[in-house]
């Protein structure tokens, strides 16, 4: 009877495999387990959310053995049936006038579950180098698996001997060492079938330069094919000594990175920079000169600036091309690593720390607990670059937006454009913190490294108030100068406070207070009261 094949349901329980390659029997399971990291290390690697790091698994043939290289599996989406096939076998044969029926048995087959995991071994097993057990340094490395606390501390680094070679007596072929994961019948039948001879004994050289396998060993198994030809972004160069007249060649990349960054001092540093560096200037042919001139104007006119303030002079496409060239910059411009005028540019020849009206360039840094900085997903970027290069066409064509963007480093204390506080003293036109800025009282007569030209209780109070007003103005409403004049003697007793435990020196580059970080506990509770009106945010939504 011939016809269309009945349809079954598919059962939607989920089961996982491990493509083993060894040969398993009911009892060696356990050792198979062992070998693969355990039943907590599976369960990781078939986890539905496992991170990248954890949906990895290797198979340690010889797992007692911190030396050997483990086979690297990979977690692979399959779309597999799992069946559960039972054979019934007949008590006798069934014996027919013309043959012997030669089915002696019955096979069912039933469907299970599906299989959407599967770990599989595709690498092969690494050459295994077996270093001494008995040297200090595979004692060391057995104690630190063990967490043997005084084999640790009693560990002490050995002499260097110089015999490199040295001569032993082994087996020409060990046969004492056989695996268990190959299969007991194939052994028991090779062996029975081919007698073992006896084993001599050879004298042979034996290195002796105590070399160890790596901690971690690499998943890279098939090396790149590359000919036997030598790296083609490799150069030979020749030098002369002036002296002796020798020549001495080596090789160079010749594709390595050039650095166009401007160049960097620090704030301790006695001299400025009067010129690009030497790379810098090996460029000049390949930038734009009517975009240099327009750059070399604008320090004329202001000698320091930040990055938004100065790209804010120049139309969309022009600033792309700075940014694209990294050339630019550099031609015209240093920057200081840190101290008042950290992530400024300035002008070549000019230094703010011996001009007194430089503190108005100085600036100011505030980081917002509610804007959390985090590395985005690849995915993330690209959607990012896409919308900024459709945002900036749309700047192109509206003509609107442009005046709205060129007054984005500029506070007044009615509006906010970004999220982040990052001013120049300069740029800030509120009338309360502009004539708190202007007032000659607060001033030193040598610059520092924390406030730059103002005393340490004047740059705290600017500090204050810029601080109250601008994340007001995130939350929404506009702080009063009645409010800052309150909150500058409600500080009044904290700052005095502050400037007495700020009389020790900064180290290079670390804790650079100039750019206005709060106090580790200001800032914990900032982060607290962050998190606390992110989630209340998200219930409102909720609730919706």
């Amino acid at each position: 009877m011939s016809g269309p094949t009945p349809e079954r349901p598919l059962p939607q329980t989920s089961y996982y495999s491990i493509e083993y390659p060894g040969y398993i029997r009911d009892e060696s399971i356990p050792i198979a387990i062992g070998n693969l990291g355990g039943q907590s290390k599976i369960d990781n690697v078939f986890k539905r959310a496992a991170p990248k790091t954890e949906a990895l698994m290797e198979l340690s043939l010889r797992p007692g053995n911190p030396f050997a290289h483990p086979v690297p599996g990979d977690v692979v989406a399959t779309n597999n049936i799992l069946l559960k096939i039972v054979k019934r076998k007949r008590k006798r044969e069934i014996r027919t006038d013309t043959f012997l029926d030669g089915a002696l048995g019955e096979y069912t087959a039933e469907v299970v579950g599906v299989i959407p995991k599967t770990v599989r071994f595709r690498s092969m097993v690494d050459y295994q180098y077996q270093p001494d057990m008995n040297d200090p340094v595979s004692k060391l490395r057995v104690a630190m698996d063990n967490m043997d606390v005084e084999s640790i501390r009693t560990y002490v680094i050995p002499d260097e001997s110089s015999d490199y070679m040295i001569s032993t007596t082994v087996q020409a072929i060990p046969t004492s060492d056989i695996d268990m994961n190959l299969d007991p019948e194939l052994v028991a039948t090779s062996t029975s079938q081919h007698p073992t001879p006896a084993v001599p004994e050879v004298t042979c050289v034996k290195s002796n330069l105590r070399l160890f396998p790596p901690p971690l060993f690499s998943r890279q198994t098939i090396a790149q094919g590359y000919n036997y030809k030598g790296n083609t972004a490799s150069v030979v160069s020749t030098t002369v000594d002036e002296e002796t007249g020798e020549e001495r060649k080596r090789l160079i990349n010749r594709m390595r990175w050039k650095g166009y960054g401007p160049a960097a001092i620090m704030f301790n540093d006695v001299h400025v920079p009067e010129k690009p560096p030497q790379a810098v200037e090996e460029g000049r042919s390949q930038i734009n000169e009517t975009i240099l001139k327009k750059l070399e104007a604008l320090f004329v006119n202001r000698p320091v600036w930040t990055r938004m303030s100065l790209f804010n002079q120049f139309p969309p496409f022009e600033t792309r091309e700075i940014l694209n060239s990294k050339l630019l910059l550099p031609l015209v411009c240093y920057v200081f690593q840190d101290g008042p005028w950290r992530d400024t540019l300035v002008r070549f020849k000019y230094d703010p720390r011996k001009d007194p009206t430089a503190r108005f360039y100085q600036r100011l840094y505030f980081r917002n607990a509610n804007h959390p900085i985090a590395r985005p997903s690849v995915i993330t970027r690209r959607q990012d670059r896409s919308a900024a290069n459709e945002q900036l066409r749309a700047q192109e064509q509206a003509r609107e937006k442009e005046s709205e963007r060129k007054k984005s480093h500029i506070f007044d204390g009615q509006n906010v454009t970004k999220e982040t506080a990052a001013f120049q003293l300069c740029d800030i036109v509120d009338p309360m913190l502009k004539e708190m800025i202007e007032d000659p009282e607060g001033l030193r007569e040598v610059c520092n490294e924390r406030d730059g030209w103002y005393t340490t209780h004047a740059f705290e109070r600017i500090k204050t108030v810029l601080r109250h007003k601008f994340f007001s103005l995130l939350e929404g409403h506009t702080a009063t100068d009645e409010e800052c004049r309150a909150l500058l003697i409600a500080s009044e007793g904290s700052a005095k406070t502050a400037s007495s435990t700020r009389s020790q020196k900064l180290r290079a580059g670390k804790h650079n207070m100039a750019k206005g970080a709060l106090r580790p506990e200001d800032a914990a509770a900032m982060r607290l009261r962050a998190t606390l009106d992110r989630n209340a945010k998200s219930f409102q939504v909720r609730d919706r």
